[in-house]
């Protein structure tokens, strides 16, 4: 993910004849279950000796949605607690009718915006 992100940036960087990349900013859904830590880890050290050293990396994380095609509820996914894995798992059960229910939103991963420095 982190190399794409710099090749694509890169190539802005290039069309706009800009000297270095300053800041880029990402929109990531929940149910995307990229790792932020490790993605700023790795554009950080993909970065180093280019034109984007010591840019920064701004990360909003999108909240997920889903839609129970059965009652028509739209919100936020029911969590279980499930101390085998010793965390919380989303589910697409609905939580008012307990159908399975499609993610409407939460999947995106997209450069929102870069701030370049002529």
């Amino acid at each position: 993910m982190a190399s794409q992100i710099i090749k694509i940036v890169s190539a802005e960087l290039k069309k706009h004849n800009a000297k270095k990349i300053v800041q880029v900013n990402l929109v990531i859904g929940k149910f995307t279950f990229i790792g932020k830590e490790q993605l700023q880890f790795a554009y950080r050290i993909l970065t180093e000796k280019t034109s984007m050293e010591g840019s920064k990396l701004r990360i909003k994380e999108e909240d997920g949605r889903i839609r129970c095609q059965h009652c028509g509820y739209e919100g936020p996914l029911k969590q279980k607690n499930d101390p085998a894995f010793h965390m919380i798992i989303p589910t697409l059960e609905c939580p008012e009718c307990g159908s399975m229910a499609e993610i409407i939103k939460g999947k995106e991963f997209f450069i929102e915006s870069i701030k370049m420095q002529s």
